[in-house]
């Protein structure tokens, strides 16, 4: 049996007594286009009798918008791939996207691609960019926003007017290391989320140093280590730490992704947490409350700030002001048993 012949414009022109040029302008929903209601109505009669609906090329052809988000991921695709923070946070992208009639195109650019993303713009394939991940020396985002296209970063770029949306992670890194003091550890050290080209990494190593200034501890260079996003960077990491002498009875990861292999680190070396070493994540991944020992750790509110990056960007392809450049969001403690053995959860 032959599939049923779909319907095309020139079915529904037929049929409501107009043109197609007729039928695209008021299917498309084209503004400025003069054509009478009651014209609209029998093109819109005829469009839902033959259940004839305008693909999305055509769409783009007539109005040159795509009704598409681009969510740049900038992190090579084996950071991508492990990043277990990221799931939540395009959910939330996708959610206002589709609550606002938009589609999201997911993209990784690696870091070392210069020119990775403004083609999306340039071959009309987004209306708009979500950049996660910008970097110190991103010179292509800021390019593409002085010429007018709507962008908006989940992360920050000092010294720029871009818009964005981001935690307060320095903090929240503050917290975290003012917990640590708290539990009685003064030789706290460090791993980075990411290499220190990358704002997010800069601005909690930033929260670190401050709470040790804060509580008249001296900082030593040689406790901060960079982790890459993978557990295979953190293993890295905390093995040169525990190789220190003396070694640091605490260290503060941030990334819980990094702190995965960290805690391989910590058990190879035939050590334990908390007794050995304390230790304290961020990000609060869905999987940091089943590590063992469950992961004390800085919650961010990763669905949050997918959605409310999508619903300002949305916002500049309308052609709206925003009511501020920047959204900040607060982060939470949330204390598990690599940092206080046996506590009980209510």
């Amino acid at each position: 049996m032959s599939p049923a012949k779909r319907s095309t414009s020139r079915d529904v022109a037929k049929l409501a007594g107009v043109s197609r040029t007729t039928v695209s302008f008021v299917l498309n929903q084209n503004e400025g286009v003069s054509i009478s209601k009651a014209t609209r109505q029998r093109v819109l009669k005829a469009a839902k009798k033959l259940n004839y609906h305008p693909n999305a090329a055509g769409r783009k052809l007539v109005s040159g918008k795509s009704d598409t988000l681009g969510l740049v991921l900038h992190q090579s695709p084996e950071q991508v791939f492990a990043d277990a923070f990221l799931p939540r946070v395009i959910l939330g992208v996708e959610q206002a996207a589709m609550q606002l009639g938009f589609h999201v195109l997911l993209t990784q650019v690696d870091p070392k691609d210069k020119n990775g993303y403004a083609r999306l713009i340039r071959e009309n394939h987004v209306d708009g960019i979500i950049l996660s991940g910008p970097m110190q020396d991103d010179e292509e985002i800021v390019r593409l926003h002085r010429e007018g296209v709507p962008v908006m970063l989940l992360g920050q770029l000092p010294d720029s007017n871009l818009p964005f949306v981001d935690v307060n992670a320095a903090s929240g890194a503050q917290i975290a290391v003012n917990h640590l003091i708290e539990m009685g550890h003064q030789r706290i050290a460090m791993i980075t989320n990411a290499p220190l080209s990358y704002t997010s990494s800069q601005q909690r190593r930033d929260g670190y140093l401050q709470a040790l200034r804060n509580a008249d501890l001296k900082a030593d260079p040689r406790l901060i280590k960079e982790g890459n996003y993978t557990p295979a960077s953190g293993y890295q990491a905390m093995s040169e730490l525990l190789n220190a002498s003396p070694r640091p009875t605490a260290v503060f990861i941030a990334s819980d992704v990094v702190a995965m292999g960290a805690i391989l680190a910590v058990r190879r070396a035939g050590l334990q947490l908390p007794d050995d070493v304390a230790m304290v994540g961020f990000d609060d991944i869905p999987l940091a409350e089943y590590f063992d020992p469950p992961l004390t750790t800085i919650r961010l509110p990763a669905f949050g700030l997918g959605l409310a990056a999508a619903e300002r960007v949305i916002q500049l392809i309308q052609g709206k002001n925003l009511d501020s450049n920047e959204v900040l969001m607060e982060t939470e403690l949330i204390v598990r048993e690599s940092t206080v053995r046996n506590l009980t959860h209510a």
